[in-house]
């Protein structure tokens, strides 16, 4: 295939997940549409919407990791993570519903989210490098997303489609990382009523949610995007995706870190 058929392919592919995304209407899976199925064609897709959204006015506040989790991996049918953009108007208030209408399939997870005191843009990057840059860890809700119908995804879907992102929510409590070992972290999701919907660790997380930092901040410079201050960097599930309907109330309690609440209104996509 050509150099200016590949190019066709993913601007078409991305024009896809645009048009799902405007129409709130799911699009069949973009990798029919794509060369091959590599990871690289998916974020060369997902490069063309994160300059759609800027073009848009949307502002770049932080990365998201995806599929970090064996059981979220399982379900998904993948077996290596990857990496999202998130904008300004993806976080939502704790204490403010959410809207299900701006969501097409959504999904919940709890996550713990890093918030960056400084750059991670060094040759050099580690685990030491990758705690001292980080200023807090925070309780957090990513509510994940699909514009591909069923949520019929390989890699290369999930990808192109910005790591599946939605929304997310950050919890109130705040903590430096310190050497506090995130792999004891326990989570807990509960419903409304108090039922337990998904559970899990840090371990659940690369086996270390600093571990799936340091991924995503070697792989982002290698992509020429490193992670900045100021960021706000989600780590991946601790545990599995949870379905979300109107009217549907969550809280994740994390072990030493707090908790953080997420409720939907609305009739749904």
């Amino acid at each position: 295939m050509t150099s200016s058929t590949t190019t066709d392919a993913v601007s078409a592919a991305a024009e896809q997940l645009l048009a799902a995304a405007r129409t709130a209407t799911p699009c069949p899976p973009v990798r029919t549409l794509l060369p091959d199925s590599t990871v690289a064609t998916g974020y060369a897709v997902q490069s063309l919407l994160t300059r759609a959204a800027r073009d848009a006015g949307r502002t770049v506040t932080g990365r998201k990791i995806g599929l970090t989790s064996p059981a979220v991996q399982a379900q998904l049918g993948v077996d290596q993570p990857d990496f999202g953009v998130l904008f300004d108007d993806m976080a939502c208030a704790q204490g403010a519903p959410v809207e299900i209408t701006r969501l097409l399939q959504p999904r919940i997870e709890a996550e713990i989210a890093f918030v960056l005191g400084a750059d991670l843009d060094r040759d050099d990057i580690d685990e030491r490098t990758a705690r001292a840059a980080v200023a807090q860890v925070v309780p957090a809700l990513e509510i994940v997303d699909s514009r591909v119908a069923g949520w019929d995804i390989t890699i290369v879907d999930t990808v192109a489609d910005n790591a599946s992102s939605g929304l997310y929510v950050l919890g109130d409590d705040r903590h430096a990382l310190g050497d506090t070992d995130l792999r004891e972290v326990a989570m807990t999701l509960t419903g409304a009523g108090g039922e337990v919907l998904s559970s899990g660790t840090g371990a659940a997380c690369l086996g270390d949610p600093v571990t799936a930092l340091v991924w995503l901040a070697r792989t982002s410079r290698e992509y020429g995007h490193p992670l900045r201050a100021g960021e706000v960097i989600l780590s991946g599930a601790l545990g599995p995706m949870t379905p979300v309907a109107p009217g549907d109330t969550f809280t994740a309690v994390l072990s030493g870190l707090g908790e953080v609440r997420a409720s939907f209104t609305g009739v749904g996509a």
